[in-house]
C-alpha cells in the first residue's frame, strides 16, 4: 500500500497542543472529510481512509456541520424529478 508522508514542524505540534499521533490522526481525518466534500470519496471510503467506522465518521461530520448526504445539483434534481 502506498504511504503519504507530510512533513510538519514542531511549531504545529505546539500550536495544536497535541502529541504527534493525535495530530496525524486529525490530519488524516480532515483530509478524508475534504475528499468526501469534493466527491472524491464515498462516505464509506472516507471513513475507511481515516480509520473510522462509517457511523462514527458520519457523527463527526455532523459535529462539524458537514452534510452527510453529499449530492451535487444534478443528483438532487434527479431525486426530485417525478418519474
Amino acid at each position: 500500500m502506498p504511504v503519504l508522508t507530510i512533513p510538519y514542524t514542531d511549531d504545529l505540534l505546539l500550536a495544536t497542543g497535541k502529541p504527534p499521533t493525535e495530530l496525524e490522526e486529525e490530519l488524516r481525518f480532515l483530509l478524508a472529510v475534504k475528499l468526501f466534500e469534493l466527491h472524491r470519496l464515498s462516505i464509506g471510503k472516507a471513513a475507511e481512509f481515516c480509520g473510522m467506522g462509517k457511523l462514527h465518521f458520519m457523527f463527526e461530520l455532523g459535529r462539524l456541520k458537514i452534510p452527510v448526504i453529499n449530492l451535487d445539483d444534478d443528483q438532487i434534481a434527479d431525486e426530485l424529478r417525478d418519474d
